[in-house]
């Protein structure tokens, strides 16, 4: 107990992941990113690393690419507080580069962590390192914007909104698979499961 209230265990989780030292980016970063959003929610969203502005201010999704998430959420009626939104990784590798194999199995830990304590029904992973952990084997150009169920949840790939500023032919696409997210959410229980076995993780 502090204060009278009672520590969460997702609290818990952040205080742990803010002190990690378990891969080097820990001796680079400016501060770590555990992510953010409510304990209870049914969308959960998935991204590949924080950015510059994220690790200024320990937040996910704060700069350009979390503007265009958040339009993306309006479209379908909901604001970022009503959903979570975390990393495959929590601190940001040195120069924005992409998070290395070692540093998403480190990472890995504290996101199967958030999905046991959240426990939602539709995990959307954003970019290709995320969808790789749900998506095995598949590429992004093919997955995005399809749905299977894994382990009780609904997992929806998208390309990262990221991907819209450098790559101005993907917004609408983006656009369009966010849409397919309510429907998703009103029919959990008429998505196939997939019955492939886990694979090895492939970033290359």
């Amino acid at each position: 107990m502090t204060g009278g209230q009672t520590v969460s265990a997702l609290d818990e989780l952040n205080k742990r992941i803010l002190v990690c030292p378990d891969c080097h980016l820990s001796q680079s970063r400016t501060i770590a990113v555990p992510g953010e959003g409510p304990e209870k929610v049914s969308l959960f969203f998935i991204g590949e690393a924080p950015g510059w502005h994220e690790d200024q201010q320990g937040r996910p999704f704060v700069g350009p690419a979390g503007q265009f998430l958040e339009q993306l959420l309006a479209s379908i009626g909901l604001r970022r507080n009503e959903v979570f939104i975390t990393n495959v990784v929590k601190c940001r590798p040195p120069g924005n580069r992409d998070p290395l194999p070692g540093e998403i199995a480190a990472c890995s830990k504290y996101l199967d962590c958030q999905l046991d304590i959240i426990k939602p029904k539709v995990i959307v992973t954003l970019g290709r390192y995320s969808m790789t952990r749900f998506f095995p084997g598949e590429t992004i150009s093919k997955v995005h914007g399809t749905a299977r169920k894994k382990d009780g949840a609904i997992c929806f790939a998208m390309y990262h909104p990221a991907a819209a500023l450098h790559q101005q032919s993907l917004r609408r696409t983006i656009e369009e698979d966010m849409r397919k997210i309510p429907a998703l959410l009103a029919k959990l229980d008429k998505v196939p499961d997939t019955k492939e076995e886990p694979q090895q993780l492939s970033m290359f």
